[in-house]
């Protein structure tokens, strides 16, 4: 689709340090801002290209005060983040400002798309007013801050006990007992009930911020980014979910089938799947219920967590055997410790190895000493997965995880360093354009290459035993795919339909938690199976909302993985069923991929998506292409049987208090 308005040309430039850009006084002083005279004489040509220069000075300094916050999670580190977040937002402010003088004259085709991304340049806009700016990012740091530092305690004295998230996940993740799951699941959502005044106040705030840039809320500002109309971007992820709801709804059925025969009675919450036993604490992934859902459990192994964490036991009981098992109980604690760090930079060296077969570079070296691989014991940090570029000519890029040993962890490896080489890629693009084509772009990296993790790669690696082929491992390896890429689908769509509400008004504070059920019981046919109340503010146990990350993308991505998946695949010159392919080590596929990542968001995403795919829309054909096999399966599983649920019927909320 071709843009329609000016402004509909911009890709908000919104990853971990391209969202927050910022520009210099409009009167010489401190900054080091030109004069109005000088102001006066610029060019939009020579605007551009200061505001490029003057971002890749402010990069380093932004990126490392938010890096602080997240890895040394304190009340220090969130006053030097938000105020590193309240300089580049006034930057950002200051250049969009500037920017307005050019309105209406003509420039080069690429100075008025840097000028336009640079007014969608955030996904949190400055209110005018510098007090407001300085309380929207004191609020924005403390909710991260009170989301990375969560734990659910319980006892007194010397039995208080307390978990943070990892440690509830795991329940969800290894405990089938329903009542361990739900304490676990409640647990965490308790961490979250003291940020609901908080986001009230934070979405006023960036609400103000988006109608001083002429939108009537953020939401409308969010969907404006990608290069179509906010009220198209609507529609299309509308048409898109209809695509691909009806292979979710028979998943749905299916696992509904499942849970109840594993939990007689409480299975399901009015024919919708109960929250807690979804084995994922947002219930967007339902890979931990492969012991549950497994179609043909003997034909072949797909534990790929069970051999992750055979292959870390290993290499403990080798450091302890080197070391000495005789050490008093911290030193043995220190040699778990260097064997778990081991075991992630394994994982994360299997997963650059992939990148590289394909003809990418290898990572930077300093990316193995400043990357965050497990959770430190010292310290709180947000141990949520991101990818960071950390200056503008990506010499400096770095993950942040706190990875475990299972299949979950995995994957999000290949995920992350998606993003990384995306960072790599388009370095050589001036900072405007450091982004990708649009959000979902660069969410769907490193995702394409999970599609290509089929048995056979899993295999080659020493994840899985050999399955023999056959329409019973075939199904098998498409549930295990489904699990994690359908399960999402909803999951992607909902959270920004909440905010999009919150923003324009449609859901009011005193709706929050109602809104937010109601959405997942519409879309995910999930329920809790406990009454929710507007006592709770069950959005914010989710990382995004209070770390303000749109969502939209993650849906788009997971249809756009697919587009990418097949059009590869078709560079790599695979014959069959697309579900076989894997393009690993095929450098015909790496260097079509490189050369789209190579663009960033310097052009419209449309135009890029025909240089890879052939095509200039996003479409879910792929999606149902590659899970044809198991729809159909699925189908006749779900025979007889009645699928769907009522939205409507859900546990009635408690009283507000």
């Amino acid at each position: 689709m071709k843009p329609r308005t000016r402004l509909a040309l911009a890709v908000a430039v919104g990853l971990v340090l391209a969202a927050c850009s910022r520009g210099p006084s409009t009167t010489p002083g401190p900054d080091g801002g030109p004069s109005q005279a000088q102001l006066e004489k610029e060019t939009a040509d020579e605007f551009v290209a200061r505001v490029n220069e003057e971002m890749a000075q402010l990069m380093p300094e932004y990126t490392a005060s938010q890096w602080i916050a997240a890895t040394y999670s304190n009340g220090d580190s969130e006053l030097v983040a938000a105020k590193g977040n309240e300089r580049y937002l006034a930057r950002t402010q200051q250049w969009v400002e500037q920017s307005r003088r050019f309105e209406g004259k003509e420039m080069s085709p690429a100075t008025e798309r840097a000028i336009a991304l640079l007014k969608l340049g955030t996904a949190m806009p400055p209110p005018r007013d510098p007090a407001r700016l300085s309380e929207l990012t004191t609020l924005a740091s403390r909710m991260e801050g009170t989301y990375g530092r969560g734990e659910y305690c319980t006892g007194e004295g010397e039995a208080r006990r307390c978990r943070q998230l990892g440690q509830l996940e795991d329940v969800l993740r290894n405990d089938r007992d329903y009542d361990a799951q739900l304490e676990a699941w409640q647990g965490w959502h308790t961490i979250a009930q003291p940020m609901r005044e908080d986001y009230v106040r934070f979405a006023a705030l960036v609400n103000e911020g988006a109608r001083d840039l002429g939108f009537a809320d953020a939401g409308e500002l969010w969907r404006a980014g990608y290069d179509m109309t906010p009220a198209e971007l609507s529609t299309e992820t509308d048409r898109l979910w209809n695509q691909v709801e009806p292979l979710y709804e028979q998943l749905h059925c299916y696992t509904r089938t499942r849970l109840e025969a594993e939990y007689p009675g409480k299975g399901s919450v009015n024919g919708m799947l109960p929250a807690h036993l979804m084995g994922n604490m947002w219930q967007q992934d339902w890979s931990n219920l492969w012991s549950l859902l497994a179609p043909y459990p003997d034909a072949g192994q797909l534990d790929v967590s069970g051999a992750l964490e055979r292959q870390y036991q290993a290499g403990l009981n080798e450091r302890m055997t080197r070391e000495n098992a005789l050490l008093p109980t911290d030193g043995r604690v220190e040699i778990a410790r260097g064997a778990q760090l081991e075991h992630a930079k394994a994982m994360t060296r299997q997963a650059e190895g992939f990148y590289t077969s394909l003809g990418m570079p290898a990572l930077p070296e300093s990316y193995w000493g400043k990357t965050q691989f497990i959770k430190p014991r010292d310290r709180d940090v947000v141990c949520h997965a991101s990818a960071w570029q950390m200056n503008a000519d990506a010499t400096d890029v770095r993950t942040k995880m706190c990875i475990k040993p299972n299949e979950e962890d995995f994957t999000t490896i290949y995920h992350e360093l998606g993003h990384v080489y995306y960072y790599l890629a388009y370095g050589k693009q001036p900072p405007l354009f450091q982004n990708g084509a649009h959000d979902g772009f660069h969410e769907a990296i490193g995702d394409t290459i999970v599609l290509s993790m089929t048995p056979q790669y899993l295999q080659s690696i020493g994840l899985v035993e050999g399955a023999a082929p056959g329409q019973e491992a075939l199904i098998n390896a498409q549930m295990r795919m489904a699990l994690s890429k359908v399960a999402f689908l909803p999951f992607g769509l909902m959270i920004d339909r909440w905010r999009w509400g919150v923003f324009d008004g449609s859901i009011t504070p005193d709706s929050y938690n109602k809104a937010w059920w109601d959405l997942k019981a519409r879309y995910q046919g999930v329920a809790p199976v406990t009454a929710r109340g507007e006592e709770f503010f069950d959005p914010g146990a989710k990382y995004h909302v209070p770390g303000n990350t749109p969502y939209t993308r993650y849906f788009l991505s997971h249809v756009l993985q697919f587009q990418f998946y097949k059009a590869l695949c078709d560079s790599a010159g695979h014959a069959g069923p697309l579900n076989e392919c894997s393009f690993a080590g095929n450098k015909a596929a790496g260097e079509k991929f490189q050369a789209m990542l190579s663009k960033g968001n310097s052009q419209p995403w449309q135009q890029t998506m025909k240089e890879l795919t052939g095509g200039e829309t996003m479409d879910a054909s792929a999606v149902l292409e590659y899970f044809a096999p198991l729809q159909e399966w699925l189908v006749e599983q779900n025979e007889g049987k009645t699928c769907g649920w009522q939205a409507a019927a859900r546990p009635a909320p408690a009283a507000a208090p």
